[in-house]
């Protein structure tokens, strides 16, 4: 009897679940796939990010939707993949990058399943404090804490942050990425206390531009390696609106580590509201980042060995650049300790985000629901992943990619203009990318040019393939 109560219960368990959970995606920037303790970081530890994947599942092939953030991320709020989705490269903030409003977008899927919404810190698809397209507000969420645009977030000593389209003075010398991060728990607190079902969406700057990091941490870490206090990490705003000046950092290296600690810290904190409310067993926390590692602000990724020794990194096409960390916690639903090799990507979001809450999956996206790998049952399997990663308002192409089983296809533009040829690698027995197959696949080779052929859509405008100087 004892043993049928427990099922019952289980079941239950099972059952509640199911019914709305609440999700948390945290999305870090520029962090690359060795920059986290779970996926070899050997010079300082994330246990509390670590806990998303040691409690639940770490993905080991998964990519991001671009290898820079603005197209990264439109491609995660649209489920379309990067040779479909409307935005390519990094362009001007509101000429090219704000979310078409007939597109049903991830924030739109939860509203119509009855959450609520809340976004904190960097949009990257437009400046936050306008009305209109480019503002997060128009897509879905009830709330938008945040900076008012993808430059201004290169710094974390701004004179202003964004909340709900209206910019708010800061203080100088506050950093602004605690109070976003403090919204963000507020709202993760509010929800728990009324017990209805949310979804929080942390797009973080951290690690991205600047190596700011809260100043007694900063410290600390530069009394850990003084060797480096002679270094200055300096990073200017390109664009924005000019009224912006980004502080110097004394000691990158510090500022990194810093800051890295501060932000494991935060998610610390917010494992620990889903156990004080006991809402834990109910959400669905994701942590993940929006493209490789980056070398900007003083950042050191060879110091770090950020990209986990993967080849290449952001502005990328190679591994380092595009395949990313992702680890996802959901006590009720997912064993926890378990690691996948299951090829996902950022496309798959927005339709594992629909069949989470029982709603209707859109038409014209790209991507594949996980959620049954998240269950522990049999999980449909992509035939192969497109990427496309483009320059300029106009958005020509300067790089291609495929990933298809273990085989992976690239190509870049060169200077004189057209594509290199294309490089083949077996990911299975060479991971790092450093034997080219080409001349001895070809059948690969023809087979990775078609699939090219048919993931690319044209873009009104833009220019053919290699035309990149």
């Amino acid at each position: 009897m004892k043993r049928v109560f427990l099922l019952i219960l289980l079941s239950s368990a099972l059952l509640k679940a199911l019914d709305k959970p609440n999700v948390i995606y945290i999305l870090a920037d520029d962090l690359g796939l060795g920059d986290l303790s779970i996926y070899g970081q050997r010079k300082f530890k994330t246990p509390n990010i670590d806990r998303i994947g040691s409690e639940g599942l770490k993905f080991t092939a998964h990519y991001s939707g671009n290898t820079v953030c603005s197209p990264s991320r439109a491609v995660l709020m649209t489920g379309q993949q990067p040779g479909t989705v409307y935005l390519r490269g990094n362009v001007t903030e509101n000429k090219v990058a704000p979310l078409d409003p007939k597109l049903t977008v991830l924030p739109e899927i939860f509203k119509s399943a009855g959450y609520t919404t809340g976004a904190y810190g960097k949009w990257g698809l437009g400046h936050t404090h306008v009305e209109g397209n480019a503002n997060p507000l128009t897509h879905g969420f009830d709330e938008f804490v945040g900076w008012k645009s993808q430059t201004i977030a290169h710094t974390y000593y701004p004179t202003t942050y964004v909340h709900n389209g209206k910019e708010k003075a800061l203080k100088k010398g506050t950093y602004v990425h605690d109070i976003i991060m403090n919204h963000a728990m507020q709202f993760i607190e509010s929800n728990a206390k009324s017990k209805t079902p949310f979804f929080c969406y942390i797009p973080t700057a951290v690690p991205h531009a600047a190596m700011h990091a809260p100043k007694e941490l900063h410290s600390k870490w530069r009394r850990k390696y003084p060797q480096f206090d002679k270094v200055i990490g300096k990073y200017r705003i390109h664009g924005g609106d000019g009224t912006e000046t980004v502080p110097d950092v004394v000691n990158p290296i510090a500022g990194f580590g810093a800051m890295i600690e501060n932000l494991d810290n935060q998610i610390g904190d917010i494992l620990a509201l889903l156990d004080h409310y006991e809402i834990a067993d109910n959400t669905l926390i994701i942590f993940a980042s929006d493209n490789g590692a980056h070398r900007e602000g003083g950042h050191d990724p060879h110091f770090w060995n950020s990209t986990g020794s993967l080849r290449g990194m952001k502005r990328d096409m190679h591994e380092g650049g595009i395949r990313t960390p992702m680890l996802a916690r959901w006590p009720a639903i997912i064993d926890p300790g378990h690691t996948t090799d299951h090829i996902s990507a950022f496309w798959d979001i927005l339709p594992t985000m629909a069949e989470l809450t029982k709603q209707p999956i859109p038409q014209n996206i790209d991507g594949i629901s996980f959620l049954p790998l998240l269950r522990g049952e049999k999980q449909k399997k992509h035939d192969f992943l497109y990427f496309e990663f483009c320059k300029g308002d106009n958005q020509t192409i300067f790089s291609q990619a495929v990933r298809k089983g273990n085989w992976k296809a690239y190509r870049q533009a060169k200077k004189g203009g057209g594509m290199s040829p294309l490089e083949i690698y077996d990911l299975s027995d060479d991971p790092f990318e450093k034997r080219n197959l080409a001349k001895d696949q070809p059948e690969i080779v023809k087979e990775m040019v078609a699939i090219i052929d048919k993931a690319h859509t044209p873009l009104a405008g833009q220019p053919k393939a290699g035309t990149a100087k």
